[in-house]
């Protein structure tokens, strides 16, 4: 199982990696939303704000998100890690149930070019 550490690790490549973006890509990581990640084995969120092509996470809670942000992300710590390693594809995942992912249809359909 994968640790609280290993999880903020993972989110910090994320952002990494959604500054490096290109083309449509780049588009959606322009938002600038409020993002939350509930790492539900875990039971912490981490909550920040996706801005400037980058993920800033301003705390880490226990338990589920305490707000409602606009772009809310809900998975295990070990998926996380998979995804962002690329060893697991978000489509799948997703349509499996086992990452979830709540925002605007607006929302959805710049972000799923991230994807």
């Amino acid at each position: 199982m994968a640790t609280i550490e290993e999880c903020r690790a993972a989110l910090e490549k994320l952002s990494d990696n959604m500054q490096r973006a290109e083309g449509d890509a780049r588009t959606a990581a322009a938002l600038d939303r409020s993002v939350s990640c509930h790492i539900t084995d875990l039971d912490v969120t981490f909550a920040g704000r996706m801005t400037g092509g980058r993920i800033h996470v301003h705390e880490t809670l226990q338990g589920p998100p305490r707000e409602k942000a606009q772009i809310r992300l809900s998975m295990t710590g070990d998926d996380l890690i998979a995804l962002v390693g690329g060893e697991l594809h978000f489509a799948k995942a997703w349509s499996s149930g086992r990452v979830k992912l709540h925002a605007g249809v607006r929302d959805l359909l710049l972000l799923r070019k991230l994807l």
